[in-house]
């Protein structure tokens, strides 16, 4: 029987207390609800790599990436808000899930605004992102709602619920006042900066009250897990588009064989590494690390997302539509897989603090497979063989982990014992 009235019930779903999670909670997964929250972020990062595809394709680097970087940072923000309240505070019941109904809109708000946005910065003119943010106001009207209700229903965490509420607001009141004054285009990109600065320094504040928000360490790092899964849909996707383009061409050919492999393939092996990473047990162990970790995944999954961009223009290039080089092309998608296979290299020696002479060993060869690749696209190689080269590159880092390193992270996180007056009584880290 359950006898905690603010733990979700899932016989009703009546009115609860929102008193706060148990952070240790056993067998606590995602839930029905976050899930279907996530797909309406499947479609956000569709749309987002299809106007960024579509830039690179026809040269426009700088606005292609300027746009791109906006996108993911407006698409991966939304996310992170209603994923680390509901760690701490899923009530699951009527109210919370209107709100998550409300956020869902939002969100999809937030993406019918994407093509009008990368429209704008490719004429050189301000920044329209007008749509965007009204698909902001909604999702934090609910949001804002949710932290309030959470302030008073919680009072040992009153002061930290209410920062949230307090931040969120007064940064929302900024983004509606770019769109309602005409700022040149300096002063709106220096307003954009200092806006995603206090977004980012919110919860860096909020967490440092009363000792911050119970999340749960092992359910956020499924969470971040399966949105990073959404994100690689994004290559299958890609994968599809490049394989069409032969097919639509040459017929069923080995280079319709070669892009499928690629493509599934490189796919695969950016899954596998992913999961390479000791997240769970690190951020159980040491909570006040998931500041740099929960924004540092931003940055990972915003480069698979990139990756299946690269693959889109891989198949623009293939079908004679691109006007770029295959040299760009082969960069378009070898940039995000060598930023990725870095970020979580990153995040690896954040979380368990150790790095030698192993690790150093596969990101060099890593480096070496995409120069490779980048010396085949140069020499006018098939652009399929290219993205097979590609492949090699987190594979080598599978390889080197499942053969020599297997060991290496279990003996980090035990010889890096938990630090008691800070990273244990402090509930302290969440981005």
């Amino acid at each position: 029987m359950n006898s905690d009235p603010s733990t979700p019930d899932p016989l009703h779903h009546h009115s609860r207390p929102m008193r706060g999670r148990d952070p240790h909670e056993a067998h606590r997964v995602a839930t029905p609800l976050e899930l279907l929250f996530d797909l309406t972020f499947g479609t956000a990062f569709g749309l987002a790599a299809s106007q960024f595809a579509q830039a690179l394709a026809e040269g426009h680097f700088g606005a292609a990436f300027l746009g791109f970087s906006f996108a993911s940072f407006a698409i991966c923000w939304a996310w992170v808000n209603f994923s680390w309240f509901a760690s701490a505070y899923d009530t699951d019941d009527w109210i919370f899930r209107l709100a998550t109904m409300v956020q869902m809109i939002g969100v999809l708000v937030v993406t019918i605004g994407l093509p009008r946005m990368f429209a704008s910065i490719g004429r050189g003119v301000h920044l329209d992102n007008r749509i965007m943010v009204l698909g902001y106001v909604i999702m934090r009207v609910a949001l804002v709602s949710q932290w309030l209700r959470a302030a008073k229903q919680d009072p040992k965490r009153r002061r930290s619920c209410l920062t949230y509420a307090i931040t969120i607001s007064i940064a929302q009141a900024g983004w509606v006042t770019q769109i309602l004054v005409g700022f040149s285009v300096g002063a709106t990109v220096a307003l954009t900066g200092a806006l995603v600065i206090l977004e980012l320094a919110g919860p860096v504040i909020a967490e440092r009250k009363d000792g911050g928000t119970p999340w749960h360490a092992h359910h956020i790092a499924e969470r971040y897990s399966l949105f990073a899964i959404i994100a690689l849909g994004e290559e299958v996707v890609g994968t599809v588009a490049a394989l069409s383009a032969v097919v639509e061409l040459q017929g069923w050919t080995m280079d319709a064989a070669l892009v499928c492999i690629a493509g599934v393939g490189l796919t695969f092996g950016m899954w596998w590494v992913y999961y390479l990473l000791p997240s769970a047990q690190a951020l159980h162990t040491h909570r006040s690390r998931a500041f740099a970790w929960g924004f540092g995944q931003m940055v990972v999954v915003a480069s698979i997302v990139a990756t299946g961009a690269g693959l889109r223009v891989a198949a623009y290039f293939i079908a004679h539509k691109a006007h770029i080089s295959p040299l760009d092309t082969v960069f378009i998608v070898a940039i995000p897989v060598v930023i990725y296979m870095g970020s979580l290299y990153a995040l690896y020696y954040y979380l368990v603090r150790q790095f030698d002479l192993h690790q150093v060993g596969l990101l060099v060869a890593t480096i070496g497979v995409v120069a490779i690749a980048l010396v085949a696209a140069l020499s006018r190689v098939n652009m399929a063989v290219c993205l097979m080269i590609l492949v090699l590159a987190p594979v080598i880092t599978i390889v080197g982990y499942e053969v020599l390193g297997y060991h290496r992270p279990a003996d980090a996180l035990r010889n890096n014992p938990r630090k008691r007056n800070h990273d244990t009584h402090g509930h302290r880290g969440q981005p």
